[in-house]
Order: structure tokens, then sequence, then C-alpha cells
């Protein structure tokens, strides 16, 4: 029999892993909970998260408390009577009550390999800190952030290019593919949950716009690292003088140059990239975004924003 399945998600993230539970004849997903519409957009007007729109697709009941321990959300949620309630990139912490509520309890998709990287920022951090790997983990929730019984985990090589944009989509299909593996063993009772090492987690923090700010005394492998980070969102960005104004400019992809200079230093500017020294070595910015403009390559940056 089907499991019944309540889906916790908002993030673009968690969109693969309620497509592959739909897809899949082991799952009846009953219901979807998502965060309640955002105001985004030039013109603020209330967006559907992505997986809101999923659910809109496949004409799915959903749910979206302010919060989840909200006492008139916790019935409804009941009278869905799930098997199971599975959780990716949800953006808020449960309740007991409702980890209580289904009977094989709550099951979370998390972007790292466990308990490395336990918080909301997985994928960023991984690239910022220069890890080889990273992948991703099936969980059960408990009461602690991102502490639960481990139920299986896949790992994945970083790209030595590779962007927290690019990362994200590969871990969403790896995470997916991986839950629909998991589940069923699970429930059955042939997956057994392994406790995390809790002296060896580290805790992945939210990203702000104010970590995007390049520091140049740093080393320049640490910043091109940030660069790849920080793609698409907040950006890695830092004032650069252009015509005698400093301006607000968004690096989207840099190549560390083993030459020395003044931290902040332009040393080079031409087609192959604007040349700016670090705390050691120098990065080449090879494609660049003006406040207000679009992404270009250093020659068509150059060609209008001569430095």
């Amino acid at each position: 029999m089907p499991l019944r399945i309540v889906f916790m998600g908002t993030a673009e993230l968690a969109s693969a892993s309620l497509r592959a539970l739909l897809a899949s004849p082991d799952f009846i997903v009953a219901a979807v909970v998502t965060q309640p519409d955002r105001r985004a957009g030039r013109d603020l007007k209330p967006q559907a998260s992505p997986v809101k729109n999923i659910a809109v697709e496949s004409s799915l009941p959903v749910f979206q408390p302010e919060k989840a321990r909200d006492p008139e959300f916790i019935p409804q949620l009941a009278a869905l009577a799930p098997d199971l309630i599975v959780v990716a990139a949800y953006g808020q912490i449960l309740p007991q009550s409702i980890l209580d509520l289904p009977r094989f309890g709550c099951v979370n998709v998390h972007a790292s390999l466990l308990p490395k990287y336990r918080g909301a920022a997985p994928i960023q951090w991984a690239i910022l800190n220069g890890d080889p790997e990273t992948g991703v983990t099936i969980m059960k929730i408990s009461a602690g952030l991102d502490a639960g019984d481990i139920l299986t985990q896949e790992a994945t090589a970083i790209g030595p290019e590779e962007t927290t944009g690019e990362l994200h989509h590969r871990l969403a299909l790896l995470g997916a593919q991986l839950l629909v593996r998991t589940l069923p063993g699970y429930t059955a009772g042939t997956i057994p949950p392994t406790p995390q090492d809790n002296a060896a987690a580290t805790h992945a923090r939210k990203i702000t716009k104010e970590d995007g700010r390049i520091d140049w005394t740093l080393p320049a492998a640490a910043l091109r690292n940030r660069i790849r980070a920080f793609t698409p969102w907040p950006g890695a960005y830092a004032d650069l003088t252009i015509r005698d104004k400093a301006r607000l400019v968004k690096f989207w992809r840099a190549t560390v140059e083993p030459v020395q200079g003044h931290p902040g230093q332009i040393l080079r500017a031409d087609r192959s990239g604007i040349v700016i020294a670090c705390g050691s070595d120098a990065l080449r910015m090879e494609q660049l975004q003006i406040e207000g403009g679009r992404k270009m390559t250093a020659a068509e940056f150059l060609s209008g924003h001569p430095i």
C-alpha cells in the first residue's frame, strides 16, 4: 500500500523532491505545506513559493500557516492522517507536536553530509570553505537543529568552477533520488536510523547580503571561493573606482593569478580581465556587473567603464 505523505517545503531545493514523490507509485502526497506568499520583485506583488506552484499544478491541497506551531494548524495536519511527513527546505523548525504526529515520524532532505554543515546554508559554506566534496543526507527530524538520526547519505564531488547555483541544482536532484530510494526501506525497517556524531558537527549559518562584501586582504584563493559560494546570491562585490568615482561592482567569475600587489590595487585591466591584488596572489575578474547594469565580460565592461 502506498505511503500517505504530507510534504513540507518552500524553496527551490524542495521542488525536485516533491516532483519525485508525485512521480512514484510508492507514495500518495495528501497535501503540501509551504510558507505564506511573500512580496517580491520590483512591484512587490505576493509571490507563491516554487513548491506551492507545483502543488497547484498537481491539484494538491495547500496549507500556508504563518507558523507551523500555530494551534489551529496542528488539527488540520492531524486530520490528513499522514503515515510520514517529508520536509525539504521548509524554512521553519517543527514543534514536537508535529514530529510526533505521523506513525513513521518526520524525515528531512538536507544538502550536506551531516553532521557537517547543520543549518540554513550548507551549500554556500561547503564552497566557501573550499571543500572537495559534499552530498545529501536523508534524516529523521528531532528537536535539535539538523541533529536527527541519519537514514542514508550520498556524496558528490564539488567541481573546481562550480557555483552555489549550479551545485544547488545537482544536490536537489540527488536528494530527490535518494529520498524515494530511502523511504520504502526506512518504513519497512530495513534501513535503521544511525545517530549523528555530535562532536563532529559544524554549523552553516544563514548567509546575509553583507557576507558578499570582499575583503581584499584575504588570499585570492579564498576570495575566488567566496565568489563561487555567493553566486547567484548575494553576490561577491566591492567598490571600484571608475572615472574617479567609486561604483559598486559584483564579480561573477574570477581566476587566481600568482602576482603580488597592495590588497585592492588594480594591477592590470585589459580584455582578458581586471587583475586585482589580494592578501596573497591576485584575482583576474572575468565577468562583472556594475550596480544597476547587466552581467558582462571584462572586455565589455571596460569598453563602457574604463578603469
